[in-house]
């Protein structure tokens, strides 16, 4: 799907960039709050927020959170490409120019631009870069005390995992809100669901099933005034070391569904299929374009995840849950049920999900109780990378394999400079590819 701005900035319910075991544990709620006042925040005060990440998506964060909170002005942009900066500060002015106080200064280009946005003085930052960037810049963005909301998925691989966990257990001590993208956790009517399953009303869940099928991705054909780094990061999504892979970027979305069912608890193994039957030119990197995976837990409960991007293929974005008392069933934007023991249907309101995780980001800061998303976030971000891992190798791969794997996918942060030379690794070959 090709981006559109202009649906994020008018808030639409669709997304427009396309876009417990050993693990910390940092809360089992939903958004879980530390309790510890910080007068710094009151409600008199102006809250200060950069952008790192100025894509589409960035953009519609940065817009919904001048929607959350009449005191939030956005005073710091930082990214990569001058063009996305230059269009986002375009489109978030046009919304509302006395609140975008952006001047020259604080417009930052380059790969540094994230530390200069940190910099810079902001109180909140909104990261939304590749995922090859994120555990980095949230490390970066925590250690300077700032107050994060940080896209999903939060790494591409294990190392970048533990990153996470380290910067999320961190915020959690500095007393600092770290609101994730996994935006269906903040959907109204996947709440209904959840919370009842969650409840026990379908009783012992046996099995789950999550499909995330749809058509291919957008691409930018090279220009002649770009080299090989420039080239891959335009189309950041088809490169594994970027990206993840489609599973770990799109289809997060549905493992972290699965995850909330069961209770964020991990499962103790994982097998998978995967590979690319359609995506065989050489502008689709080395990302696959279909995995089937299953993971097994400690119960013995299964989970199952299915997900394709394939033109003219059938579209499906579906939560099954099974339990011993009745199922519950999320068809995502129109259906919301239990069946069984306990019927039950959502008739509630529907509101905008992206634009309520930024509401209660900035609430949470104004009343002192900080959201801390970081467990389920990295859990849900490592079911992905890990079935992902399966997939690739072939191989069924444990819960500590997973964890602990130290395959890093892409170059270190450190050394990301436009003269940098990185070629992707080969399409990977299960029963040869290795990811331990």
């Amino acid at each position: 799907m090709k981006p559109n701005m202009m649906n994020d900035l008018n808030l639409t319910n669709r997304r427009s960039f396309i876009k417990k075991s050993g693990i910390v544990v940092l809360g089992a709620t939903l958004a879980s709050q530390t309790g510890f006042g910080s007068p710094l925040f009151s409600s008199a005060k102006t809250l200060k927020a950069g952008l790192i990440g100025c894509g589409g998506r960035g953009t519609g964060a940065a817009a919904q959170a001048l929607a959350a909170d009449p005191d939030v002005v956005i005073t710091a942009l930082g990214d990569v490409f001058e063009d996305r900066l230059e269009g986002a500060l375009s489109a978030l002015t046009n919304i509302d120019a006395k609140r975008v106080k952006v001047d020259k200064k604080r417009k930052f280009i380059g790969f540094d631009a994230y530390q200069k946005v940190i910099d810079s003085g902001v109180d909140v930052v909104l990261l939304t870069t590749p995922p090859a960037f994120r555990p980095d810049q949230l490390t970066a963005a925590i250690n300077a005390g700032k107050h994060v909301f940080c896209e999903k998925p939060v790494a591409v691989d294990s190392p970048g995992i533990r990153k996470v966990l380290a910067a999320a257990k961190k915020a959690q001590e500095k007393n600092l809100a770290l609101v994730s993208g996994f935006c269906f956790r903040y959907d109204l009517p996947s709440r209904g669901v959840f919370s009842r399953v969650l409840n026990g009303d379908v009783g012992e869940i046996k099995t789950i099933s999550t499909f995330r099928n749809g058509s291919g991705n957008w691409s930018n054909p090279r220009q002649p005034d770009w080299n090989d780094l420039t080239y891959k990061m335009r189309n950041w999504h088809y490169h594994n070391w970027l990206s993840g892979d489609f599973i770990v970027e799109q289809a997060v979305h549905s493992l972290d569904m699965m995850s909330w069912a069961m209770g964020d608890k991990m499962p103790l193994t994982c097998t998978a299929t995967g590979g690319r039957q359609v995506r065989v030119n050489e502008i689709y990197g080395n990302i696959y374009d279909h995995f089937a995976v299953e993971f097994g837990y400690a119960n013995g409960a299964k989970g199952f995840h299915f997900c394709r991007q394939q033109e003219g293929t059938s579209h499906r974005n579906t939560v099954d849950v099974l339990g011993t008392e009745g199922s519950a069933y999320i068809n995502v934007g129109m259906k919301y049920e239990l069946s069984g023991k306990n019927n039950w249907k959502y008739e509630g309101e529907k509101k905008n999900m992206y634009q309520i995780q930024h509401n209660e980001l900035f609430a949470s800061i104004r009343n002192g109780t900080p959201i801390n998303n970081g467990e389920f976030m990295t859990q849900s971000t490592l079911l992905s990378i890990w079935g992902r891992m399966a997939a690739y190798s072939g191989q069924t791969i444990s819960y500590e394999d997973a964890l602990n794997s130290n395959v890093a996918l892409g170059p270190k942060f450190e050394d990301y400079s436009w003269d940098m030379k990185w070629d992707d690794q080969p399409v990977a070959l299960p029963g040869i590819t290795k990811v331990i």
